[in-house]
C-alpha cells in the first residue's frame, strides 16, 4: 500500500465513493466501486518508496487532466485523493485520527485524549467564536 488513513464510512453511508465521484461518467463507473469506503484525507501516512515505484504523481496528474474536460468529481481535495489512492490505502486503526471536533459536540473525550491526531473537520473550528468550547483545549 502507498497510503495509510482512517476510513470514514463507518460514521455514515455518505462517506462512500458515490458521494464524491460522478458515477454517470463512464471513466468513473468503469474504474471505481461506488460503495468503496472513503477515508479522512486530513491525515495520511505515505510510503514514499511505494509512491515512487507506482508513480503516484503521474496517476494524480493524469486524473487531473481528465477532469479538465469533464465533471468527474465534486469540488474539494478529497475526491482526487480518493481516486489516486483507490485500492492503495491501508485502513489505520481509528484511534490514529479522531474526527468530528468541528461538527460533533459529543466526541468521546477518552478517544480524543488517546488519539494520534485530532481533526477539527467541520464548521466549528477552535479559533472561531462558534467553536465547541470543550474542544478548544485540545
Amino acid at each position: 500500500m502507498v497510503n495509510g488513513a482512517v476510513e470514514t464510512c463507518k460514521e455514515s453511508f455518505f462517506h462512500r465513493f458515490h458521494t464524491y465521484l460522478n458515477f454517470s461518467d463512464i471513466l468513473i463507473k468503469q474504474n471505481f466501486d461506488p460503495n468503496a469506503c472513503g477515508w479522512a484525507y486530513g491525515m495520511n501516512i505515505f510510503d514514499l518508496k511505494e509512491w515512487k515505484k507506482r508513480n503516484i504523481t503521474r496517476i494524480y496528474h493524469q486524473w487531473q487532466s481528465l477532469k479538465a474536460d469533464r465533471m468527474l468529481w465534486k469540488l474539494g481535495s478529497l475526491p482526487p485523493g480518493l481516486i489516486t489512492f483507490y485500492n492503495l490505502t491501508y485502513p489505520l486503526d481509528r484511534s490514529w485520527h479522531v474526527l468530528g471536533l468541528g461538527y460533533d459536540a459529543e466526541v468521546n473525550s477518552t478517544e480524543i485524549e488517546n488519539a494520534g491526531v485530532v481533526h477539527y473537520n467541520g464548521n466549528y473550528k477552535p479559533w472561531l467564536e462558534l467553536a465547541f468550547p470543550h474542544y478548544k483545549g485540545y
